[in-house]
Formats: structure tokens, sequence, C-alpha cells
């Protein structure tokens, strides 16, 4: 059941709440291992990519269960370690969604996140089982304190990676005005 509860204490119950079944089923050098296969980390030095680790929950999501869903509060980027993610909007249709994207291992969702709360402007559901790490707004903050370094890179690849999907999202709307 969807719904759109912007109170700040629930939101913060909401997605604090599942904080608890986020598990370390991983071992570290699992974690490192992936984190530096990952375009976003690339910059990093082992060194940083081990304290990074230690800000990254790993969770297990089952087949047709929501990462987050429209209108909610962000909190958090997921990076795909393995499953299906789709991210769906709503249609015309009544309680329809049409799927955007279907997402794979090594594919990030939900990093505006790590910028503000604003609300999610899509919904995001695992259509199989999928294992996802992700890194809170809140604990990039706490980053940000004590390793500047980290997340100054952390937010430069932030800030790359939004760039590159703002300029292809651009000349898709220019290809679409151009057929009509």
């Amino acid at each position: 059941m969807r719904e759109n509860n912007t109170d700040k204490d629930s939101t913060q119950n909401y997605f604090w709440g599942y904080l608890n079944s986020f598990t370390k089923n991983s071992t570290e050098e699992d974690h490192i291992a992936f984190l530096k296969s990952m375009p976003f980390f690339h910059k990093l030095s082992t060194r940083q990519i081990k304290v990074i680790s230690n800000y990254i929950h790993e969770r297990v999501y089952e087949e047709n269960e929501y990462f987050f869903e429209l209108d909610h509060p962000g909190a958090a980027l997921f990076i795909i370690k393995s499953g299906q993610v789709d991210i769906e909007i709503p249609n015309d249709a009544r309680d329809g969604f049409t799927v955007v994207a279907q997402l794979s291992k090594g594919t990030f969702l939900g990093e505006l996140a790590l910028l503000d709360n604003s609300p999610r402007t899509a919904s995001a559901k695992a259509t199989k089982r999928t294992v996802a790490l992700s890194l809170f707004r809140d604990d990039l903050t706490q980053l940000m304190k004590l390793e500047p370094e980290i997340a100054a890179e952390i937010y430069k690849a932030l800030a790359t990676l939004v760039g590159k999907r703002l300029v292809a999202t651009t000349k898709l709307i220019n290809e679409l005005k151009a057929k009509k």
C-alpha cells in the first residue's frame, strides 16, 4: 500500500526503521572489491574505499519489494550488487505504472537523495531478489565532517553523474521534439 506521508518524524521512522534490516552479509573485502569496480568510486584509493565501506549498508530486497516510492522523501543512494530493479512512473491508467528503466548489477539509483530530501520522482521496485548497497545522506554528511577529502570526491562523482544524465535527458527531449 502506498501512502503519501510527508511528516518528517514519520518519514525518518519509515527510512530508519528499515535500517535494522540492513546486514553485513558480505565480507569487507567483497564490499571493497565491488566498490572499486564502480566508476562512482573510481578516483578513490583503497584506503578511502575501506573508509567508505564502513558507511555502506547491504540489504536484500525480495521480488516486488520497493526500494522507494514516488513522492516519498529521498534518504539514500542505492547500488545494485545483484538482481534487477524497475524504475516506474504513474501512467494515465487507474493505478497503472509505466516502467521507464530496468536496472541491474552495478547501476546506481536514488543518487539525488544524497543532496537533499526532495520527493522521489519515480518508484523503484525489485523485479527479482536483489542485493543492494546503500549510502545514506546522513552518513555522507558525517563522512564530510570526518573525512572531507573522501566526501568531496563522492560529491564530484555525483555531480559528474548528474551532469551526464542531464545531457542525455536533454538530448532525448530534443530528439522527441524533432519527431513532432
